[in-house]
């Protein structure tokens, strides 16, 4: 496994480097967050960023997708995470797109990727239901009903679930774990927008009674396979955002460290605050190689990659909040005023922490998977 970015992806790298930067940088979000914006994110943002190929990145070309592959989304989503872009990328052209692309059918993929790829079309992946991650712990029932099937449950912390134009439920089975698209707008949903901490939007979903037809099926009632796979690419793109914005807050840290004084010396000259930070420098490029083996492994088709995901998101969400906790520390007293960004790369950090499975989650699992 060469861990390394091809001329491809250096060049998508450099081109998102510069596009959020200037179209969607830190104040983007401040102005999204002051004015309680009911999207939580610019749709003229998405839309350029579909006239990108960013919304295809993990799409066919068939489809309408530029299918660059997770290592290229991850190249973007750390982009991103430097500069606390809102959007629906995740849940979106990776959640979605991933369910759709792994289970759906012929028809389906035709009907609802090329609306993703072209940004047209929000879409929302329903999974967990409780306060922490758990994906085993799915108790929303989907019970044959005519030529369809009933569902009932409610859904927690469904990243773009208030302005999904379709959602993907994933509902037990008396076969197993499957997923099905439900219009939010059908009898029997209520959606309640949740707004995060970190100004970003998410959404508690009830689901009483809820009919659809069997087309809504995605794939088998047996969709572990399809489920697995974007447990992974969410995992691996989270990690890939954590990079992002852990990085962005060791760099304005030591940038301000350098600058701010006392004893008339700056205080990044102090022994004590540049061994704290060449720690933190050492433990990004650890978690670096983490998101770009993890990812990489993804797109080879590794039997493995499952695991490697969840180990970067488990290593990345400890690392990114060391690095935004080290800058509030860092920043001294300032660091918790609202007038500089450092607190707000610590709320984006501590949310995405907790989606897709915090570090204790991934250990455990590990745990797990590797007892004797």
């Amino acid at each position: 496994m060469a861990l390394v970015l091809n001329e491809d992806e250096v060049m998508l790298r450099d081109t998102a480097e510069g596009f959020f930067a200037e179209k969607a940088p830190v104040k983007a979000l401040r102005e999204l967050r002051d004015t309680n914006d009911e999207t939580g994110f610019d749709r003229a943002l998405w839309s350029e960023m579909a006239a990108m190929g960013f919304a295809g990145i993990a799409i066919p070309e068939d489809h309408g997708g530029v299918d660059m592959g997770f290592q290229a989304a991850g190249l973007l989503a750390e982009q991103m995470g430097r500069n606390l872009t809102a959007s629906p990328f995740l849940s979106t052209a990776i959640l979605a797109a991933t369910v759709l692309r792994e289970a759906g059918s012929d028809a389906q993929k035709g009907a609802w990727l090329p609306k993703i790829a072209s940004g047209e079309t929000v879409m929302a992946v329903a999974l967990d239901e409780g306060p922490k991650h758990n994906p085993a712990g799915i108790e929303t029932t989907a019970e044959k009903s005519g030529n369809g099937f009933k569902l009932n449950g409610a859904k927690a912390m469904v990243v773009d679930g208030h302005v999904a134009d379709q959602l993907i439920v994933a509902a037990k089975t008396e076969d197993g774990i499957a997923f099905f698209l439900v219009d939010p707008k059908a009898k029997g949903v209520a959606i309640e927008r949740t707004i995060m901490v970190d100004a970003h939007n998410a959404a508690r979903i009830d689901l009483i009674d809820v009919e659809v037809d069997g087309d809504a099926l995605i794939g088998e009632t047996n969709a572990e396979a399809a489920l697995n796979k974007m447990l992974a690419a969410g995992r691996g793109i989270v990690a890939a955002e954590l990079l992002g914005a852990g990085s962005e807050a060791f760099r304005s840290t030591v940038d301000y460290i350098k600058e701010r004084k006392q004893f008339g010396v700056p205080v990044g000259s102090f022994q004590a605050l540049q061994h704290r930070s060449s720690h933190l420098y050492s433990e990004l490029e650890i978690a670096r190689s983490a998101v770009l083996g993890a990812l990489t492994a993804l797109d080879e088709g590794d039997d493995k990659a499952g695991r490697y995901c969840s180990m970067a998101k488990s290593k990345l969400g400890d690392v990114a909040k060391l690095a935004a906790l080290e800058g509030v520390q860092m920043y001294g007293g300032v660091g918790m005023t609202d007038e500089y960004d450092i607190g707000l790369f610590l709320k984006r950090v501590r949310v995405l922490q907790e989606l897709l499975g915090d570090a204790a989650y991934h250990q455990n699992e590990h745990a797990k998977a590797n007892r004797f």
